[in-house]
């Protein structure tokens, strides 16, 4: 039976304290990132405060699923690293409770919390986006005259598209503009080129004022014909001239229907309903296409079995060329029928673009609403992911305080970040299947979440530097420095006369050993693949050499502790073969780059190996000359 314990309060009082506090500047971070790339549509367009009031309450209410996930890794690996770091864990789990019994208030909480975040996402965030999007155009439409671009045609005021080539922020002046106006139709559009213009707005903020200096204004005189003659067209210079341009300037809130079909702004019953219509309509549509197909293909087909088939049988028994016919017919006659073709195949091509386009539109529709459907779910459990990956390794790291946290949390949210927005952007564009695309962060972080709770649960060190290092060492053939120091205390002298004899057989063990084997030449690879022979002199050469080496390390002597450090350290089997096991050295043989690898790497052992014993030699020497000369008198100290 669950009960709470002192220690579930202590952890959840903990816990709750700083993940309160890592929420809040999450969320601040979040906004401010979102509003550093929309600044420029909102400062300086004189909207309302109680107007901006609102789009940062809409802002943090739509930032809240995002914000939960990195406040919950952070928190849990603040607090368990806090915990570790003070020894509160080892006392825990001295005390006979596991770490993941430690967490089980944690986890409790933090499914509280992902249920939350669903429901949030589920009932809150929808209206919160469809409010921030209806706020966000309205601010972009007011006082377009501050939003007009440089180099690009700018929409923002009705009925014109205005391009301007340079603009000067302190004057409000633009250059190098043109404009192209529609004051009816297509047909009654008109062209204005200004090297300079200056646009206003009024002061009732109802109209916009076009001021332009040195240009030209190009239109047709369409409403003034009343027959299907050729349209003139009129041709105006002016040295400056004034435009008034009906619009509102005030703050007017978009029409909110607009945004319906966004999918970020349905919960999730909405969103099954409109998959459901999706489909329905444009299965319908599908339908209707097919139906045209099969009509064009039946009419095809008859023509093929009446005129085609006859005009070729017709064509053969007469020994009919067509490019003969097509020679005979004079050139007006041969543009015609070219014409008459291309304008037949550009109909056809025409025809199938604008149905792929609507087929088109709607599976991203649909994909965007399937995607909006598994994001609420999916960010709901990264929330629990997190945990599980910020608890243990604040257990792991020990180290609390908001330096090594952050960096981890800051790692692992990049991660995250990267894989969602990939997938997503995957997803969206349809060359991913969806379920991929937005199950990729999860599926790759749910393993890491296992593997760093079971070894925290198992009390592994993940982080030993020491481990690692040794690792690299190893495979990189790096040497280790062997240090030996003088020891204040000595119980016991060592046995110099035992250490001496020690020392001489394993010289000429070495003399030996380097005769018979020959470590400076290339191995034969049949031998390192194939047929290993056993080789275990250098492990026993180097077990008596450490013996002698701890026994000599007990001496008061500068000069023989000087020399022990000179002991190079031996890895004793890495010059013999790759892998201990036959099987994997048959294995390895037979894919070339890694033969090629383990043989050069092998090589270089061997000639390492070589330097060694050589080492080891010399260094015997130096010892068993010292031991000569001073300690031959039953390994005492002579003065």
């Amino acid at each position: 039976m669950f009960r709470i314990k002192k220690l579930d309060i202590f952890i959840l009082r903990q816990f709750g304290m700083l993940f309160i506090g890592t929420f809040f500047i999450c969320q601040f971070v979040l906004m401010m990132q979102f509003l550093w790339r929309q600044i420029d549509d909102i400062i300086g367009k004189g909207v309302p405060m109680e107007i901006l009031a609102q789009f940062f309450w809409h802002m943090g209410l739509m930032l809240v699923p995002q914000a939960l996930p990195l406040a919950i890794l952070l928190s849990s690996l603040i607090t368990f690293g806090n915990m570790g770091e003070s020894c509160e864990l080892t006392a825990i789990k001295a005390a006979g409770i596991s770490l993941m019994q430690a967490f089980r208030s944690l986890v409790i909480a933090v499914i509280f919390i992902s249920l939350g975040s669903f429901y949030f996402q589920n009932f809150i965030g929808p209206q919160a986006n469809v409010k921030l999007a209806q706020l966000f155009i309205s601010m972009k439409q007011k006082s377009p005259e501050l939003g007009i671009p440089e180099g690009m045609f700018y929409d923002g005021i009705p009925n014109s598209n205005i391009y301007v080539e340079k603009k000067d922020i302190e004057t409000g002046k633009l250059y190098g503009v043109m404009i192209y106006r529609m004051s009816g139709s297509y047909e009654d559009a008109e062209i204005i080129l200004a090297d300079s213009a200056m646009l206003q707005s009024t002061a009732d903020k109802k109209h916009l004022l076009l001021t332009l200096w040195a240009g030209e204004w190009f239109g047709n005189m369409t409403q003034q014909m009343t027959s299907s003659a050729a349209v003139p067209y009129r041709r105006e210079t002016f040295l400056h001239k004034t435009l008034l341009i009906d619009f509102n300037a005030d703050f007017n809130m978009t029409d909110a229907s607009l945004f319906s079909s966004d999918p970020r702004g349905k919960s999730l019953a909405k969103i099954a309903i409109d998959i459901d219509s999706i489909n329905n309509n444009y299965d319908s549509i599908g339908r209707s296409f097919y139906r045209d197909a099969e009509v064009i293909h039946f009419r095809t087909a008859n023509i093929d079995r009446n005129d085609s088939l006859e005009a070729v049988r017709l064509v053969a028994k007469n020994d009919i060329q067509i490019d003969t016919l097509y020679s005979k017919l004079n050139s007006e006659t041969k543009a015609d029928v070219i014409s008459n073709m291309r304008n037949q195949v550009q109909s056809m091509i025409s025809e199938l673009e604008f149905k792929a386009m609507l087929t088109n539109d709607g599976e991203r529709e649909l994909r965007m609403h399937k995607i909006e459907a598994i994001n609420k779910f999916t960010v709901a459990l990264s929330c629990l992911i997190f945990f599980f990956i910020g608890a243990p390794l604040g257990a792991i790291i020990r180290k609390g305080g908001l330096g090594i946290p952050v960096i981890v949390s800051v790692l692992v949210f990049i991660t995250y970040y990267i894989l969602e927005n990939t997938g997503y952007r995957m997803a969206r564009g349809g060359m991913w299947p969806i379920w991929f695309g937005k199950g990729l962060s999860v599926g790759v972080l749910t393993p890491l979440a296992v593997f760093v709770t079971y070894k925290a649960n198992k009390d592994s060190v993940v982080f030993n530097m020491d481990a690692y290092k040794a690792f690299f060492n190893k495979v990189l053939a790096l040497r280790v420095k062997r240090h030996i120091a003088a020891k204040e205390v000595i119980i016991q002298d060592p046995d110099y006369l035992k250490d001496r004899e020690i020392l001489n057989r394993i010289n000429q063990q070495i003399q030996q050993y380097e005769q018979v084997h020959r470590l400076t030449k290339a191995p034969n690879p049949i031998s390192i693949f194939f047929k290993y022979q056993p080789d275990h002199q250098i492990e026993e050469i180097y077990e008596d050499l450490e013996a002698a080496i701890a026994d000599m390390s007990n001496t008061r002597d500068k000069v023989i502790i000087t020399a022990l450090s000179k002991y190079p350290i031996i890895i004793t089997k890495a010059h013999t073969r790759p892998f201990e096991r036959k099987w994997l050295n048959m294995l390895v043989a037979f894919i070339v780059p890694l033969a090629l690898f383990f043989y050069i790497r092998m090589w270089l052992f061997r000639v390492r190996l070589y330097r060694d014993i050589k080492s080891i030699y010399q260094t015997n020497q130096v010892i068993v000359r010292r031991i000569d000369e001073k300690y031959n008198d039953a390994g005492k100290d002579s003065e």
